[in-house]
């Protein structure tokens, strides 16, 4: 509440800045002398509406001189939600990183690797100045597929973990974030119709390599190789 003299006006929760959820006694003090704008005049209930935020500047319309894609900063998680966590990354401007962009392993929902509240660094990939949009990434910070050639080469044998079966052939786990096929028909010297007459979900196994190709993120393995 903020005394104009002969009246008080109402500075509401979602005026005094322009951060999301920001609480009165972290802006301002009892006793402050601060510049506000009447938003609003209601004579019949003798309200007053007035703004904090609405008398500083918008940092979205100055976003693009601080930030740019591929820059690296440290923000704050303010929202968990099923397609993914949004950042604040200054007073005002938040971002967000799509479920896809925070990790290279498969996860069903945020809160399995962020928590509200928890500082961490992103990079920027995109910024929609128009629409107020920043899109961010937690995983580009660690690419696994970076150096995978000096961990991994044709005729190598590797432990593998089946994550998914497809018609065509199983995906399998080499590491977290590191992903390879097995071709339905490399996956046995026999004819397989399904994957799933080989394979199982969960499944942990010994496949050789057959390519790796960072370029593309993609391993071709066999587990046919493998068992001769």
């Amino acid at each position: 509440f903020v005394n104009l003299g002969a009246i008080e006006g109402l500075v509401h929760i979602s005026e005094l800045a322009w951060q999301r959820n920001a609480k009165p006694k972290e802006i301002v003090n009892k006793g402050d002398v601060v510049k506000v704008k009447v938003i609003g005049i209601d004579q019949e209930k003798n309200r007053i509406s007035l703004s904090i935020r609405q008398t500083l500047d918008n940092p979205w319309d100055t976003v693009s001189d601080r930030w740019k894609p591929e820059m690296q900063t440290q923000g704050s998680v303010t929202n968990l939600t099923d397609f993914g966590a949004f950042v604040e990354i200054e007073p005002g401007v938040e971002g967000l990183i799509h479920i896809g962009d925070l990790s290279w392993s498969r996860i069903k929902h945020p809160k399995e690797v962020l928590r509200k509240g928890q500082k961490l660094d992103v990079v920027i990939l995109d910024i929609d100045k128009e629409h107020k949009r920043i899109s961010l990434g937690l995983k580009q910070l660690n690419d696994p597929w970076k150096d995978v050639s000096s961990r991994y080469a044709k005729d190598q044998e590797v432990p593998v973990k089946v994550v998914r079966l497809a018609d065509f052939g199983a995906f399998v786990e080499l590491e977290e974030g590191i992903e390879g096929l097995i071709h339905i028909s490399q996956l046995s010297r026999q004819r397989v119709e399904k994957p799933q007459d080989v394979l199982q979900e969960g499944q942990e196994i010994t496949a050789r390599i057959l390519e790796v190709n960072p370029e593309e993120r993609r391993i071709r393995l066999s587990l046919r190789s493998a068992q001769d």
